[in-house]
């Protein structure tokens, strides 16, 4: 908030010149593009010489007038005033900068409060990940390599898919809640879900078979036996997995952005008390290899009923509609935006599992390097990719608002956020290079390994907070496409063919796959960086008035369809 300017008042003022004054005012008033709403209703002054009223002079027309507060009217003090003539250059104005200094400080408090509860929901639903990962590491390589091989089927398989499909969900939720018909949250949840149970059946057909596929996909049969049994014990947490993408978008749609994170929170250590116990514990709750991934369908099942018990005992049923036989109409929209989602999710996601399975090749340490090394850079990710999403809010609730100059100061904020928080990270790993992986594994040539690779690692992350962060940006603007079409280029024309010609062509092994994506990320974070700093935010803004109001019109035709 800009500070106020306090104007000297004269008594000896001709009416002539107030009447010369009150003109040029009132053309400024009307010629000014840059006014500043907040300042305008809370900083004004009387103009002086007024017995009677006072004409209020805004934040926004200052700048029109010339004044002195360090100045006061004594006997020698004209009685006609200099008017300011337009074009003239005015001095730098202190209050000016101070009113600039104000919006940056109340965008990084903004950020920050969104930023918080969905890194702490990101942070501790991959901690579940994590949780398996360290319990069953200490069991063997071949183990941890087995876990790292399901785990990336499971991606590449499941949860990119339920993740693309639920993604749909952010472009009906919000438009939905804030129409005269917010029920129609609930029933776009509903047709959520039954399309995630159609999409279910092959996945789960496909986790029952994965040995024979791991097998002609070559890889070590001890590993893909394991790697099966993996998945096929997954399938129990599966169908909660799904729904758990729904619930969280049903309650961020009414702003509860809190909710999950207070779920998570207190799933995330009984899930690790699973591990432990399904891992390790003593007979017959020690299951060894099998308990990881019982554990983790443990946890994501009790997250579902507990999303369920909060939604039903503690939201308000505004947004809910009962259930009908209208879940199943109007699932078409769904499948469509799902499919789009599922191309932008997956254009990233694959490219990961791809470099998986590409280290596998490599032999079992590699692979639980890979592991290692992936789990960690995944980890600190949760922070960056958390600003990116209160980013995405942020921005499109300023754009919603139609205050374009805030919503470019926001994003550009968030991109200097983005690389303080990823200096953070890589000064971390550099510093702990060396005992880093015995959180995960005590083999020797697995240590030697991962601290080879974590100088890499730290540059990558700046460039991978960036990517983060501007994916957000263009999240807010609608460019999904956009950001879908260089995840591809960077990923699958750049990255990944130079990191696969440096492994196998050039003998770098597992460094340079990670020298690969390193140069995909520098290239999706220059283009990135560009494409947000060049946005025009005053179309942004009708662009977004457009989106909202066709929003509104097809959510209104849906209703009338259906009574």
């Amino acid at each position: 908030m800009p500070s106020s300017v306090t104007y000297p008042r004269y008594s000896a003022v001709s009416s002539n010149l107030r009447s010369d004054r009150v003109a040029l005012l009132s053309d400024a008033l009307e010629t000014d593009d840059e006014a500043d709403d907040s300042s305008a209703e809370s900083e004004a002054d009387s103009f002086p010489g007024s017995s009677r009223s006072s004409v209020v002079i805004p934040q926004s027309i200052r700048k029109h007038v010339k004044t002195d507060e360090t100045e006061c009217p004594t006997e020698d003090t004209p009685l006609l005033l200099p008017v300011p003539v337009r074009g003239t250059r005015k001095p730098r104005e202190p209050s000016r900068s101070t009113g600039k200094r104000s919006v940056y400080w109340e965008e990084l408090r903004t950020l920050t409060k969104y930023t918080l509860p969905v890194f702490g929901t990101q942070l501790f639903e991959y901690s579940l990940v994590i949780a398996s990962v360290i319990s069953i590491g200490h069991l063997s390589t071949t183990a941890l390599a087995a876990s790292t091989l399901g785990s990336m089927t499971e991606s590449v398989t499941a949860l990119s898919i339920f993740i693309g499909f639920t993604s749909a969900l952010d472009t009906v939720l919000p438009s939905a809640w804030t129409s005269s018909h917010p029920e129609l949250v609930g029933l776009w949840a509903q047709r959520m879900v039954v399309v995630l149970a159609v999409v279910l059946v092959p996945i789960i057909g496909v986790y029952f078979n994965s040995e024979a596929i791991l097998l002609m996909l070559k890889q070590d049969p001890e590993v893909a036996h394991l790697a099966a049994t993996y998945l096929k014990w997954s399938t129990i947490g599966l169908p909660a997995y799904a729904f758990n993408g729904v619930a969280r978008r049903y309650f961020q749609s009414q702003g509860l952005f809190s909710v999950p994170t207070y779920i998570i929170l207190v799933i995330a250590p009984i899930n690790a008390l699973l591990n432990y116990v399904l891992v390790w514990g003593p007979k017959p709750f020690g299951l060894g290899f099998i308990g990881a991934p019982i554990a983790s369908s443990i946890s994501f099942n009790l997250i579902s009923l507990a999303s369920i018990a909060y939604g039903v005992f503690f939201v308000p049923r505004k947004a809910w509609h009962p259930l009908s036989f209208r879940c199943f109409t109007n699932l078409g929209v769904l499948v469509r935006l799902g499919f789009a989602g599922v191309g932008q999710v997956a254009s990233e996601w694959w490219s990961w599992e791809l470099v998986s399975l590409a280290s596998s090749m490599l032999g079992p340490v590699a692979l639980a390097a890979q592991s290692i090394v992936s789990v960690s850079s995944s980890t600190t990710y949760q922070a960056p990719y958390s600003l990116g999403v209160a980013t995405t809010v942020r921005v499109g609730n300023l754009l919603g608002k139609g205050n374009a100059k805030r919503a470019g100061v926001a994003a550009n904020l968030s991109i200097y956020m983005s690389l303080g928080i990823s200096m953070v990270w890589s000064t971390m790993f550099l510093v702990f290079r060396h005992s880093w992986a015995y959180l995960f594994n005590d083999d020797p040539e697995v240590v030697a390994l991962v601290a080879s690779l974590l100088p890499l690692l730290a540059l990558f992350q700046v460039v991978d907070g960036l990517g983060g962060v501007t994916s957000g940006i263009l999240r807010a603007r609608g460019m999904q496409s956009t950001g879908a079409v260089l995840n591809f280029s960077a990923y699958y024309i750049l990255g990944i063919p130079f990191g696969m010609w440096l492994t196998f062509r050039k003998g770098m092994g597992l460094a340079g796959l990670w020298i690969g994506l390193t140069v995909a990320m520098v290239y999706c974070a220059i283009v990135g960086v560009w494409l947000c700093v060049r946005t025009n935010w005053e179309k942004e803004v009708e662009k977004v008035q457009l989106r909202v109001a066709a929003d509104q019109k097809a959510n209104a035709g849906d209703v009338e369809a259906q009574s």
